[in-house]
Formats: structure tokens, sequence, C-alpha cells
């Protein structure tokens, strides 16, 4: 089993809660126990700061520090997000037309493309009516619980 769907694995147990997950693929027995580490458990450790003294050092001129540039604003309209851990697919197969385009108009309920995890295919539908005004992953490529897939405005 390669570390990739190994990790696919872990992120998915995680996520959902699962508190054992055992899986036998070709004569490989994978093993994933989730279990939350109660407060009593761990032990306690304090740290107590260190006086630090140092001679006093000459005072330097005041230096510019340059502003950061203001961040873009967030995408206006509704994100849609991953519901899990998994493999983006815009089309229903390779070499089909996906399922929406930028400027598409989509209803609620439609599909917006598919997260395969685990060798399943999972449908997204749209939350929200509306335009598809960007969408923020590119095709085959992984994704993360929560992260944002499309804007829909």
């Amino acid at each position: 089993m390669d570390l990739r769907k190994l990790k696919t694995l872990i992120d998915l147990v995680q996520a959902s809660g699962v508190s054992e997950l055992e899986i036998t693929e070709e004569g490989e027995k994978v093993r994933i126990v989730n279990k939350p580490v109660s407060v009593a458990a761990q032990p306690a450790v304090v740290e107590v700061p260190q006086p630090v003294y140092r001679p006093a050092e000459p005072v330097a001129a005041p230096v510019s520090v340059p502003t950061p540039a203001p961040k873009a604003a967030a995408p206006s309209g509704t994100q849609v997000t991953s519901p899990m851990v998994g493999t983006f697919y815009r089309a229903p197969s390779p070499g089909a037309d996906p399922f929406v385009q930028v400027g598409s108009q989509v209803k609620k309920g439609d599909t917006l493309c598919i997260i395969e995890a685990m060798k399943l295919l999972n449908e997204i539908e749209a939350e929200v009516s509306g335009t598809v005004k960007e969408i923020l992953v590119d095709n085959a490529q992984p994704v993360e619980f929560g992260q944002a897939l499309f804007v829909i405005e």
C-alpha cells in the first residue's frame, strides 16, 4: 500500500470520527486506530521561564519597516467546500465534458464535481443556485476536508 493512500486513510479516520479501521488489500493488512487522548491522561508540563540577563545594547536609529500589502478580499459569493479528503474530478469520466465551467448557471442540487475517496466516487452538489464564479481546484488534484472547491455567486 503506498504512502499517499495510507495518509488518505488516516485523514479519513481522523475526520470521520471512526475509532478503528482495518483494511486487507493484496495480502497487506493495515489497522488504523483513532484514540482520543483524554486531558487526564496527558502529563502536566509546566514551563518556568528563566530570566536572561544581557548587557544593554546601544540604541540604533529607527528602521522603517515596509507595510505588508493588503490581502486580497475573500471572493464574494458562496464557497462550496470539500466534505472529505480525496481526489477532485471535474468530469464524470476522462475525456467527458466537465460538470460545470466558470460562468455556468447551477441550481441547488446540481452536480458540480466528483471526489474519489477510498475508490468510491462521491458527487458534490451545489448548495445554492447561482453562477459559478470561480473553480479553485485543478482536475485530478488531491483535496483536503473543508478545502474550498468553487465559488457560486
